[in-house]
C-alpha cells in the first residue's frame, strides 16, 4: 500500500538507548504516553541540553520507548531505507525530507497522501493538530495516523500503524516521540522531497552485517 518494503531486520533496543518516560512492558502492557520535558521537534542547531537519550540515525536523532525494538528496512542494493520503532501498540517510522526555506511543504504533501490513501480504499480524516493536519486513516483493520512538522529547510514525518484498540495511545506516544526527535539537515543542497538519509549506529549496523553473513 506504501510502496514496497526493503529486506527487513528487527532488533532489541536497550532501555538506555532512548527514553521518553516510557516503563518497561511486555505484550500484556501498554506504554505510557508522559509527555517529555521537551518540545520539539528540533534542528540541529537547537537540539536542547535535557537529558533526553536519542538513537541516532544519521538525519534524525529519535527517542525511543524503553522496551521498544528496531525493525529496518534495507534496499537489496544496501542502503538503510527506514527505522521502525517497534512497540505492543503501534509501529512508529520518523523520516525527514528536504525541504524548501519557505516550509509549507507538509500541507502539500498531506494533501496528497490523502489522495493516495482514499485511493487505496483507506478512510480518512483530517484532524487539526499540535503542528497542524493530521491524518488519520483507517484500511484493512489498520489505525495510522500521520503527522508532519515543517522547520527551517527540512520536513517531519512521523508515522504510527496499529490496531484500532489503541488508537488513542499510539497516537500520543508518535507525537512524543516527534516532540523529542532532532533534526539533521546538514549544509548539502538537496532537492525539495528529497529523503534524508538514514545511517545505523555502528554496533547495530555490525550486528546486521553479522546476521547477513549468517
Amino acid at each position: 500500500m506504501f510502496g514496497k518494503r526493503g529486506k527487513r531486520g528487527r532488533h532489541h533496543v536497550s532501555k538506555d538507548s532512548g527514553r521518553l518516560g516510557v516503563p518497561n512492558y511486555d505484550d500484556a502492557e501498554q506504554p505510557a504516553a508522559d509527555e517529555p520535558s521537551t518540545s520539539g521537534p528540533f534542528d540541529e542547531a537547537d537540539e536542547p541540553a535535557d537529558g533526553l537519550s536519542r538513537l541516532d540515525l544519521g538525519s534524525v536523532r529519535v527517542p525511543v520507548p524503553e522496551g521498544a525494538q528496531l525493525q529496518v528496512e534495507v534496499d537489496p542494493s544496501g542502503p538503510v531505507r527506514a527505522v521502525h520503532l517497534v512497540t505492543p501498540i503501534g509501529q512508529i517510522t520518523v523520516s525527514a525530507y528536504a525541504a524548501p526555506r519557505t516550509g509549507g511543504l507538509w500541507p502539500e504533501i498531506s494533501e496528497e497522501l490523502v489522495t493516495q490513501l482514499r485511493g487505496d480504499g483507506a478512510r480518512v480524516i483530517k484532524e487539526a493538530g499540535e503542528w497542524g493536519t493530521e491524518l488519520a486513516a483507517t484500511a484493512n483493520n489498520v489505525v495510522l495516523r500521520f503527522i508532519g512538522v515543517d522547520g527551517p529547510r527540512w520536513m517531519l514525518r512521523g508515522v504510527v500503524a496499529g490496531p484500532g484498540e489503541h488508537n488513542v495511545m499510539a497516537s500520543e506516544l508518535l507525537r512524543n516521540v516527534v516532540r523529542g526527535t532532532v533534526v539533521v539537515r546538514g549544509v548539502a543542497p538537496q532537492p525539495v522531497r528529497t529523503p534524508l538519509p538514514v545511517e545505523l549506529p555502528p554496533a547495530i549496523a555490525q550486528h546486521i552485517q553479522a546476521q547477513q553473513q549468517g
